[in-house]
């Protein structure tokens, strides 16, 4: 799939218009239109805010992967912390099936913690 095709995909998944999307960026919606057409590229900063904005990596949108989620610093100084990093190690090989389990069981032991605190 092209840069423009999973471009547009991701704003239309979240219902932006294209407007929307432009002034987030800081482009106009003819440059996005032009993008999400395949008819030009955006440049490295703004093919960035486009990532940060849609929350998925760069390499999704380039097709260089199919994984949508990309890991931000913020959230990669959280991975030092030896606990947080066994509960996620492998998270990225699981397939979406397996993914959504292991997000069944915290959903689990959350709501049995919230019960136990009631």
């Amino acid at each position: 799939m092209s840069l423009g095709k999973r471009l547009k995909r991701e704003r239309e998944k979240r219902n932006w218009s294209q407007m929307y999307v432009a002034g987030k960026v800081g482009i106009t919606n003819t440059v996005l239109s032009n993008y999400e057409r395949d008819y030009r590229d955006p440049d490295t900063d703004t093919l960035t805010k486009l990532a940060d904005l849609y929350e998925v990596a760069v390499d999704y949108l380039l097709g260089r992967t199919e994984k949508e989620i990309g890991l931000k610093e913020k959230d990669m100084s959280s991975l030092k912390d030896p606990q947080t990093n066994l509960m996620f190690d492998g998270w990225l090989e699981m397939s979406e099936e397996q993914r959504q389990e292991a997000l069944d069981f915290m959903e689990f032991l959350r709501s049995k913690k919230d019960k136990k605190e009631k």
